[in-house]
């Protein structure tokens, strides 16, 4: 049996210019979202990620058609002919696979879908999602790990309704948001989500013909079209901030001088003032993001908080880079504790970090040292392979799958930019 390893071995500062790929958080939910309308669908900067390929399988198994046009680019083709019923095969591999039940439900006024699987990292419970659809009309029964929805009216439509939600959960809100744009009548969710993957889902349902009001603040004001008004569009996905984040994380590990092209600061603007204490210069160009950076980091503490402030996805980043600094930082995860799985693999490079429950204290150390250590999940294993790059001696990771799942080239964007790493397959 073969595995597939990333080895890193530390080569000093990266130099050079590097493209970032369209959002992971994005592009999966606008392509659930063209569940919605009858029409060719084209949309381009789509990372070449495994999560994309899963979504694209599930869409097929309900009734879509998918092809890449050319790299970056994918059609999605939906002549009506829908069955809306989620493949637990399917399901249990991605996690966004939730997002095809406001789509479908609000379409098609029944659903049928196994419960998500994804990362391992913590309870995500979907109770938000369907309180929010239940006011909507929809009726829930829950048996064996399938949720079966429907809508009880005579016309089997969902309803305007006053939503205000207990935590901003991004998957709540677009499903609720998805599932109101055929809804009779106005929802209103307050306490929305709002991240600019969000908003990009609102603003390709706009293109679509729904309207949507307050696109970006904490309050969405959907009014419901009649079914089957919407159309088919093309979209351009939104830069992928945690992508970007990862390669300033690289830069400021490393030293170097790299500009991210099409970055997008205006998405990142806490986390870019919170790198900018630790040490590096990130200015805005032209093309995208310019970063600098030159000797240790400083440490600092941070703290979760859902958009605008720091994403839980930054986390594994900044934790490494923490494990560098210059000083003691705590870091407190305020969204998902499980998040700190990843601490072990840290520690077997020599990170000097002290986890407990939301907490994390980590005091940094001049230098990491390679060992094996194996990725838990897509983020933590981004931040594994940016601490080989700050270890002395040879990083192997394996679990690169996780990886695969959520970047786009990590090992050939980070090569093309002097990082000496490389992709190996061992028996």
């Amino acid at each position: 049996m073969t595995e597939e390893r990333i080895v890193i071995r530390r080569a000093g500062p990266l130099h050079g210019e590097v493209a970032i790929p369209g959002a992971k958080n994005s592009v999966l939910k606008l392509m659930a979202a063209s569940l919605l309308a009858d029409g060719c669908f084209t949309l381009t900067n789509v990372p070449d990620i495994a999560d994309v390929g899963i979504m694209a399988d599930l869409l097929t198994a309900i009734g879509l058609r998918s092809e890449q046009v050319q790299p970056g680019t994918m059609r999605l083709v939906n002549d009506g002919a829908i069955v809306p019923v989620a493949p637990y095969e399917l399901v249990e591999r991605i996690r966004a696979s939730i997002n095809v039940l406001g789509p479908l439900l609000g379409r098609c006024g029944r659903v049928s879908l196994s419960l998500p699987g994804g990362d391992d990292f913590g309870s995500r419970p979907i109770d938000m999602h369907l309180k929010g659809l239940e006011a909507m009309g929809a009726t829930f029964v829950l048996r064996h790990g399938v949720v079966e929805a429907s809508v009880r009216t005579p016309d089997e439509r969902l309803h305007g309704a006053e939503i205000t939600l207990e935590f901003p959960s991004v998957g709540a809100t677009e499903n609720i948001l998805t599932a109101a744009v055929y809804a009779k009548g106005t929802t209103v969710i307050d306490h929305a989500a709002r991240e600019p993957e969000l908003a990009d889902l609102c603003n390709f349902l706009v293109a679509m013909g729904a309207q949507i009001e307050g696109i970006g603040s904490p309050r969405l004001v959907i009014h419901g079209v009649e079914p089957g008004s919407l159309h088919a569009t093309d979209h351009e996905v939104v830069p992928d901030r945690i992508q970007a984040a990862t390669y300033l994380a690289a830069v400021a590990v490393s030293g170097g001088e790299v500009v991210l092209r099409g970055a997008r600061g205006d998405h990142m603007e806490m986390l870019l003032r919170r790198f900018h204490e630790m040490g590096p210069t990130i200015t805005a160009s032209p093309a995208g993001l310019a970063v600098w950076a030159d000797g240790r980091l400083h440490s600092i503490d941070v703290a979760t908080l859902p958009y605008p402030g720091i994403a839980t996805d930054y986390k594994p980043l900044l934790v490494t880079m923490l494990a560098v600094a210059d000083g003691v930082g705590i870091v407190t995860e305020n969204l998902y504790p499980g998040r700190f799985r990843y601490v072990e693999e840290l520690q077997r490079l020599g990170a000097d970090i002290r986890a407990d429950g939301h907490h994390a204290v980590v005091r940094g150390v001049p230098r990491l040292s390679g060992a094996p250590v194996r990725a838990p999940d897509i983020r933590a294993g981004a931040a594994l392979v940016i601490a080989g790059l700050a270890a002395d001696g040879e990083t192997t990771l394996t679990g690169v799958q996780h990886i695969d799942r959520g970047y786009d080239d990590l090992v050939g964007r980070l090569a093309s930019l002097g990082a000496d790493i490389e992709r190996v397959v061992s028996s």
